[in-house]
């Protein structure tokens, strides 16, 4: 991993804080061009009542009015945790590139476990079983660890989460 991917990853943990800080869950990602520039970011907004307002989703969907088949190719999807199966089929379908994530669906399984969450209705399933084909890197520890928090924050009713990047 380099170091603009965990620059990105990064702002994907901003991002999770920012759906907090909203009252969502905390979930953030950003897609980057072939030459490494930030073409489109946004967070959780599944508050709203709307389960599908992921950010991996708005993700594709932006891609999908704003970028070529080619440029899609060539992007890079930046996110906090894995892809749900709504969204990976809907990178897969949008033919998105590489996807980097900060923790994995099998982490927030088990945090959702150790919490005595219900599991979500769609199963937890790896990318690469939904979209065989896709280039995908995670989990990166240091920063699973910090989202780790704020879902415990989230689910435990404590909206009021640490900056991402504190040590409190």
């Amino acid at each position: 991993m380099e170091t603009d991917d965990l620059k990105h990853l990064e702002r994907c943990v901003e991002l999770a804080y920012q759906a907090l800080e909203a009252g969502d869950e905390p979930f953030g990602s950003v897609l980057v061009d072939s030459v490494g520039r930030v073409c489109f970011e946004d967070h959780n907004r599944v508050a709203s009542g709307d389960r599908t307002r992921h950010p991996e989703f708005a993700l594709a969907r932006w891609a999908a009015a704003n970028m070529s088949p080619v440029e899609r190719a060539a992007s890079t999807v930046y996110t906090s945790g894995e892809h749900c199966p709504m969204c990976a089929a809907a990178h897969g379908w949008v033919g998105l590139g590489r996807i980097v994530y900060a923790s994995s669906s099998a982490q927030l399984a088990t945090w959702l476990d150790e919490l005595g969450v219900p599991p979500p209705p769609v199963a937890t399933l790896p990318i690469k079983e939904v979209v065989p084909g896709a280039t995908v890197e995670g989990p990166v520890d240091e920063l699973a660890t910090r989202l780790r928090d704020l879902h415990f924050r989230f689910h435990m009713g404590n909206g009021s989460a640490v900056a991402p990047g504190s040590n409190a």
